[in-house]
């Protein structure tokens, strides 16, 4: 049961900064690499090789050399899936934080 802990720890440590997020939700749609990630990201190319080896280091990535190109893919689909529940959790909380302002301003 330790080793399930720390797999998710390291999993969400992975995940956890927003360059990286963005980068997976772009994978996400399909294979992309350094340079349309870039374009997309309006980063430098040296931090989204950064952001792609630390996810590759942490078996997220899959990558594949075409000539001189190097085609990155999300390794698990269910990678797009957890996007999606964290997605619809912002969502909710979100709606919740609205819902909340509301019933504030009708006590005023």
């Amino acid at each position: 049961m330790a080793a399930m802990h720390d797999f998710k720890a390291e999993l969400f440590k992975a995940l956890g900064h927003p360059t990286r997020l963005r980068i997976l939700e772009l994978l996400s749609t399909g294979e992309k690499t350094v340079s349309e990630l870039q374009i997309a990201l309006e980063i430098e190319a040296s931090s989204v090789s950064q952001q792609l080896s630390i996810m590759r280091s942490r078996q997220l990535l899959d990558a594949r050399k075409n000539g001189t190109k190097v085609f990155y893919t999300v390794r698990d689909p269910l990678i797009g899936n957890l996007l999606s529940i964290a997605r619809q959790i912002f969502e909710n909380q979100v709606t919740n934080m609205n819902s909340m302002l509301e019933a504030e301003r009708d006590l005023d």
